[in-house]
């Protein structure tokens, strides 16, 4: 009589007989992955190049004053005004990074380790809220701090998220009365 162990211990897989067919099929697989890669590095390329019309990101001025707000936390990226999934990739806009935001009456200083770090001028501000997303990020309903600021003849909006997203409220009330009270002295 058979027992069910001596079933088992005498079933054997099959042996692999074509090793360059298996060879074959992952060398291909791989082959099609660095190619769907370097498509998508193209069209990032290709997007930058579209945007080549925006003119370069302002640096800090040398003492930009007395910091009124300060922040750290994750850049998500920018886009076009009002249109949350047009990326915006040239000069660095498009790339995610740590942020540190420092608010002062100059305007607002952002500064991004490992990427291009930026100024946006107190005059360029244009508007603060709290959103649920910008392209490649989509967070619980005012999870994200959204900047709207004018470069050259563009609305850039520029997404954050601070560590501790309950100073957000703090950020918004801030920027739009500073706008507020720069259109104010403006007229």
């Amino acid at each position: 009589m058979t027992t069910l162990i001596d079933i088992a211990a005498e079933q054997k897989s099959a042996e692999v007989t074509d090793w360059a067919a298996r060879i074959g099929w992952v060398v291909g697989l791989l082959l099609f992955i660095a190619f769907v890669y370097w498509l998508m590095r193209q069209g990032w390329k290709w997007r930058g190049s579209l945007q080549s019309d925006l003119p370069e990101l302002l640096a800090a001025p040398d003492a930009p004053g007395e910091a009124k707000l300060e922040l750290t936390g994750r850049y998500h990226g920018s886009t076009t005004a009002g249109q949350w999934l047009d990326r915006i990739v040239a000069h660095g806009l498009g790339s995610r990074s740590r942020v540190e935001l420092t608010l002062t009456d100059a305007g607002l200083e952002v500064v991004r380790p490992g990427a291009t770090d930026f100024f946006i001028p107190a005059a360029q501000l244009r508007e603060a809220r709290l959103d649920k997303g910008i392209a490649g990020k989509v967070l619980a309903e005012g999870g994200l701090l959204v900047v709207t600021w004018a470069h050259g003849d563009k609305l850039i909006d520029s997404g954050f998220r601070a560590d501790h997203a309950a100073e957000h409220a703090a950020w918004v009330e801030s920027i739009n009365s500073m706008i507020n009270t720069t259109e104010g002295t403006a007229r």
